[in-house]
Formats: structure tokens, sequence, C-alpha cells
């Protein structure tokens, strides 16, 4: 079994590991009601996508 001959330093293992890390999600404004959404996907709050309404959202009524 292959054993290092040398110990990594903790630069090296550092400079190894600067791209391990989490990406920040893209988000864009719904331009119906402003809401923050995924691009290219239909909004949760007014369920309307690229200017058309693909989900008919319900109402909320308080009495």
């Amino acid at each position: 079994m292959a054993v290092p001959f040398r110990r990594v330093s903790k630069t090296r293992g550092r400079k190894r590991r600067t791209h391990y890390k989490i990406a920040e999600g893209t988000t864009t404004t719904c331009p119906k009601c402003g809401a923050s959404i995924k691009p290219h996907r239909v909004c949760t709050e007014c369920g309307f996508y690229k200017g058309k309404e693909v989900i008919t959202k319900k109402e909320e009524t308080n009495e």
C-alpha cells in the first residue's frame, strides 16, 4: 500500500480545497407579482409563467 513520503502541509491541502464550496442559487423576480423565484419555473405565488397563467390559484377568503 502506498504511503506518502512527506506530510501534506496545511497550506497545500487548503489550496486544493478552495473549490469545495456551496454555490449560491440564482433567483429572479416574477414580473407579475414580484415574488422571488428560480429562473424558468412557474411562480408559486401567482401561478404565471412567461405572462401566461399556468396554474390557477384559489383566492383565500378570511371569514
